[in-house]
């Protein structure tokens, strides 16, 4: 798990995953949009508790590892102000077969979006801005039950 202030580069990731072992990679980015719940999105700021969201991440990482057979999994998450269409998180997982991968990724997006100690702070085009809290992805972390809570 990292936390960063850089952009992500997703291609740059994804090669350090390559593995002849593998038969499978999936990944995930999370971009920011212009839009959100019938507001105009102008901007983001995340926030983050960065020892306790490396933690929770790692432990997140692991679980995934332990629960599906990947050979490599990894997140990085976006800190700070970012712009429309920026990368604000990636995972991206390699296994020998697709399955596993597909469920690890959506697993790891899941987990990190309801346990990470990140918030996010819309800036909307009409001059207001105001701190979001994402139900969906709240709902979608309840999709696995086996998850270790926080």
């Amino acid at each position: 798990m990292d936390i960063t202030k850089d952009p992500i580069e997703p291609d740059r990731l994804r090669d350090e995953l390559i593995d002849d072992r593998a038969g499978a990679y999936v990944g995930f980015e999370g971009w920011i949009r212009n839009h959100n719940e019938g507001q105009d999105v102008l901007r983001l700021e995340y926030e983050v508790y960065v020892p306790l969201a490396l933690s929770e991440g790692d432990k997140v990482i692991a679980e995934a590892k332990k629960k599906f057979p990947l050979l490599h999994a990894e997140c990085v998450h976006r800190s700070g102000s970012l712009e429309i269409g920026e990368c604000a998180v990636w995972v991206g997982v390699t296994s020998a077969h697709r399955d596993e991968a597909f469920a690890a990724c959506r697993y790891i997006i899941d987990q990190v979006k309801v346990r990470l100690p990140i918030w996010k702070k819309e800036h909307y085009v009409d001059g207001h801005s105001g701190w979001v809290n994402c139900e969906r992805c709240a709902e979608h972390g309840q999709l696995h039950p086996e998850a270790v809570s926080p």
